[in-house]
């Protein structure tokens, strides 16, 4: 199964280098998307409902420090993912792929994943809760 860091590089070659929240949101929707249309996921690793909407703290730890990445400054290979999850991703590229990192951020906090996720927590406060695979392809499935 590939993994995050191969799905960051993917994203990376596409469309350039970027801010890491905004290839986290990328990464998050990839995941979601690949929950709905393909029925399992695109890599193992979870994302936390933190402050600025999902993260998954695997990839988060290997950017921390950089406001921007590109694909080399990723570990992963893009050739590891199957043609059908790049066509995945390259669906979402094309809806999510032109907004800014904030958009996506915003648009993350209107929907139930990450809401439900932190669920009785103030705004702006700190959480390492899991956002389940099931609350997100329930969710997006019944867009």
């Amino acid at each position: 199964m590939s993994n995050v860091f191969d799905t960051a590089t993917y994203i990376l070659e596409k469309l350039g280098p970027m801010s890491t929240m905004k290839l986290q949101k990328l990464c998050y929707y990839s995941q979601a998307w690949s929950l709905v249309w393909d029925e399992k996921p695109l890599f193992p690793e979870e994302f936390e409902a933190w402050a600025n909407g999902p993260v998954c703290s695997e990839l988060f730890h290997k950017t921390q420090g950089r406001y921007k990445v590109s694909a080399v400054d990723e570990n992963g290979s893009s050739d590891k993912l199957t043609d059908n999850q790049k066509d995945t991703i390259n669906r979402v590229l094309e809806h999510y792929g032109n907004h800014d990192a904030q958009w996506l951020s915003q648009l993350t906090h209107m929907e139930d994943p990450w809401k439900n996720a932190r669920d009785g927590l103030p705004s702006g406060i700190g959480s390492n809760r899991i956002i389940s695979k099931a609350s997100i392809a329930e969710y997006y499935s019944g867009l």
